[in-house]
């Protein structure tokens, strides 16, 4: 039933997003490689897919990607598995003041955040450039194009992804490159991620926001995005309506006389 010899690669697949992403490729018939540190909860996750679309192929990978040595041994593991769409979803966010910011945590966040994301879009650029159909999704976040009070570095970190992303897709589109790399970037969304930011167990979406996204609406804009020719996909914060477009960011290559312009120090 699966798209013969072609996978999806889903990081960050033990819950939220990256979750509801899987289940939703497998609805169109995805073979999908499932990655993130919770084997369990992938186990639950294959389970669920093949109750529902038997004769998929769904690999499981249960491993660290905030460990930059595992990054690299899994893409090699992975050399293997002809990929048609890698999607960097493995992410937390952190709320506080930079100056009282765990920085364990933070350290580890934007090795997550940033290095892994960095590492596999570049190995997957690297391989898939010239593969026609073939597509990178990176998740940023509202915060990626905004930054919010008290999640500074959080911010920062979505911001390099949705510059990375939206520069890529300009190189890309420059080189005639077959691959597309397109971003992400959901507002607040009914995860786990309020309880890793905020450091608790417990966090009340409902009396936090007055309004937010389901992971499945999230996995739906996804697709939306994966279906059409636009590089960013972004819940507007103001009206929580998702809008499709072009990158966001000045891109310096699109200058009038596209000159190419040094940065100084």
């Amino acid at each position: 039933m699966g798209t013969q010899g072609k996978y999806t690669v889903i990081t960050g697949a033990s819950a939220g997003i990256g979750y509801a992403t899987a289940k939703a490729f497998a609805k169109r018939k995805k073979n999908i490689i499932l990655v993130a540190r919770r084997e369990h909860n992938l186990n639950e996750l294959k389970r669920e897919i093949l109750q529902k679309t038997p004769g998929l192929d769904i690999v499981i990978k249960a491993v660290d990607v905030s460990v930059n040595e595992n990054v690299h041994q899994l893409y090699r593991e992975l050399n293997s598995y002809e990929i048609e769409t890698w999607i960097n979803n493995a992410g937390f966010g952190n709320y506080e003041s930079v100056s009282g910011q765990d920085l364990d945590k933070i350290e580890t966040m934007l090795r997550l955040n940033v290095e892994a994301l960095t590492i596999f879009s570049s190995l997957y650029v690297r391989d898939y450039k010239d593969v026609d159909g073939a597509q990178l999704i990176n998740i940023s976040s509202a915060g990626g194009y905004t930054i919010v009070p008290t999640a500074v570095t959080y911010c920062a970190t979505k911001f390099y992804v949705s510059a990375f992303t939206e520069g890529l897709a300009h190189e890309l589109k420059a080189a005639n490159a077959k691959l597309q790399a397109k971003v992400l970037a959901p507002a607040a969304t009914k995860t786990e991620f309020g309880q890793v930011a905020n450091n608790t167990s417990e966090y009340d979406y409902d009396n936090v926001f007055s309004k937010y996204h389901t992971s499945d609406e999230m996995a739906n804009f996804l697709l939306q995005l994966y279906d059409s020719n636009m590089t960013v996909g972004r819940v507007d914060r103001e009206d929580f309506e998702f809008k499709l477009s072009e990158p966001l960011f000045d891109y310096a290559g699109n200058s009038k006389n596209n000159q190419r312009v040094q940065l100084k120090d």
